[in-house]
């Protein structure tokens, strides 16, 4: 959402566009003197949470640094486990206990189930016309209820295991042993390839064409996920917005319309395809086909407009790629970082595989260490360490104290996995703590435990874990599986990270791979 890298150089564009904003602070005055009012007019009203004092206009903008998750918790360790922030027009709400997220994402999950849009999220989900981003409504629940029940359902995922299995087949046979490799960059490549080829199945034939396409089609998701990430002037004060004083609004149209010119490449193709040849019974069909062919009957209950299965391809596409590689990334740094960690992955590997074969589906269920160990990554270096904002549809109370409608909640998963007073030894890698055989005190990615949220919880939980589960555990025992690993001569295990959109490493990890399997 509008929660970014906060890098040097975002940080100097933002401050010269607040320069600007200067310029235009006599409305944004009224409207703070208008708030202060009306909360004098209703004095028995539950206060608003505590929270540090900013400065006039621009409230506490001026002094948030680089890392918000980690200032965030520094802030929390302060004024208690929910906190307000004034960020220029918006009212920033950090929540970070678990009893409290129960409140939110549980008690008054309804409540909170909306979004506050910033301008490149707006554009780049079809005006919201998406589940990531989408308002909460009868149209949102249909959009999701298609993507979850059906769309990833397990009988389509495992109808679109052999495009997945050639994709990551093809990938690790690019792998050159003995020769430096940067895994995240590898991983991402490899995301999106398969995510590419479970979207149009065998929609985009030639070689060359595919190629050119993959091209294009990682050069623009990674400068729209840049783009999530930069903070904007507009998102803190909306008044500006129509002016695109960082021209933020534009680069989104801009890579919105190749986006779009790739879609519908692909969708006049699969519909030229479907009219004039006859497709064989056994083909592995993408998810454009099934959007298309569950979209003949208009009539139907689940039949969706063309932007709105866009904007659900644009959430495959934005939402399961870079989630994936980065979580890829972070496994293989702890399990550099914790060699007996890995040996018992490849040990188990042996056992379940074979030292014969290539990992297969069907082993992927077995893994249970190296599950143990994604769950554990998944921890302590969450993907989204502030999920992506909620915003109240109604004035409500949180923890005893005021939440306004329209202000944006954070959730600090980050905090949450990492509390000591959750979390026995919360900064170790262990992975055996998710082993646990008593299904009162096992670990999903469902939500339901409030302590454990990689992926959210409630209405708003990622609509795309089934995949996420499946691309990440397949990946990463092909990985393992396929080669050892080791670091470059004199170097170590960079664990530092960097906020973001999604929250990456500060400094990638190369391996060297050498050769595992006998073939």
């Amino acid at each position: 959402m509008w929660s970014s890298m906060w890098d040097a150089s975002s940080v100097s564009a933002l401050r010269e566009a607040l320069t600007i904003f200067l310029i235009i602070m006599a409305p944004v005055s009224f409207w703070f003197l208008w708030t202060w009012n009306k909360h004098l007019r209703n004095p028995k009203q539950a206060p608003l949470p505590p929270g540090p004092h900013g400065v006039p206009l621009l409230g506490y903008l001026p002094f948030l640094g680089t890392n918000l998750h980690h200032q965030f918790t520094d802030l929390s360790r302060v004024y208690g486990p929910i906190y307000k922030l004034q960020l220029g027009t918006k009212l920033g709400i950090v929540v970070s206990s678990p009893s409290l997220v129960k409140e939110v994402v549980r008690d008054q999950d309804t409540i909170f189930a909306y979004r506050d849009l910033t301008v490149a999220a707006r554009i780049l989900s079809y005006g919201g016309s998406d589940i990531v981003f989408g308002t909460y409504g009868s149209d949102w629940r249909r959009m999701r209820k298609m993507l979850v029940s059906q769309m990833l359902s397990k009988t389509n995922l495992d109808g679109c295991y052999a495009l997945r299995k050639e994709e990551v087949v093809k990938s690790i046979s690019h792998i050159f042993i003995g020769t430096p490799i940067d895994l995240g960059k590898f991983a991402f490549s490899t995301t999106i390839n398969i995510i590419m080829r479970m979207l149009w199945g065998g929609t985009l034939q030639g070689e060359e064409r595919s190629d050119d396409v993959g091209s294009e089609f990682r050069k623009v998701v990674e400068e729209m996920v840049e783009l999530l990430e930069k903070p904007n002037i507009s998102d803190f004060f909306p008044a500006l917005s129509r002016f695109d004083l960082q021209g933020i609004g534009s680069r989104a149209k801009k890579l919105l319309s190749v986006m779009e010119n790739i879609f519908d490449s692909a969708i006049e193709a699969q519909m030229n395809k479907a009219q004039n040849e006859r497709v064989p019974e056994n083909e592995e069909k993408g998810f454009l086909q099934f959007l298309l062919e569950n979209n003949n009957d208009q009539d139907s209950a689940t039949s969706l407009t063309l932007q709105q299965m866009k904007a659900l391809l644009m959430d495959i596409v934005v939402g399961g790629t870079d989630t994936t590689a980065i979580t890829v990334e972070w496994t293989m740094s702890e399990l550099l970082q914790n060699p007996d960690e890995m040996k018992k992955v490849q040990e188990e590997l042996t056992e379940i595989v074979g030292m014969n074969n290539l990992v297969e589906d069907f082993h992927l269920p077995k893994l249970r260490y190296l599950d143990a160990v994604i769950k554990e990554t998944s921890r302590l270096h969450p993907a989204a360490t502030l999920l992506p904002p909620r915003c109240p549809g109604q004035s409500t109370t949180v923890g005893g104290y005021h939440i306004p409608k329209g202000s944006r909640v954070f959730l600090n998963v980050w905090s949450i996995h990492r509390d000591p007073s959750v979390w026995d030894n919360p900064l170790e890698f262990r992975p055996g703590r998710f082993l646990n055989t008593d299904p009162n005190n096992s670990f999903d990615y469902l939500g339901n435990k409030f302590q454990y949220l990689p992926f959210g919880s409630g209405r708003r939980i990622c609509a795309g874990i089934p995949l996420a589960e499946r691309m990440l555990i397949c990946v990463l025992a092909s990985l393992l599986h396929s080669f050892e690993w080791r670091l470059p001569e004199d170097t170590k295990v960079d664990l530092s990270d960097r906020f973001g959109f999604v929250t990456t490493k500060l400094t990638p990890l190369i391996a060297i791979p050498t050769a595992r399997l006998s073939e």
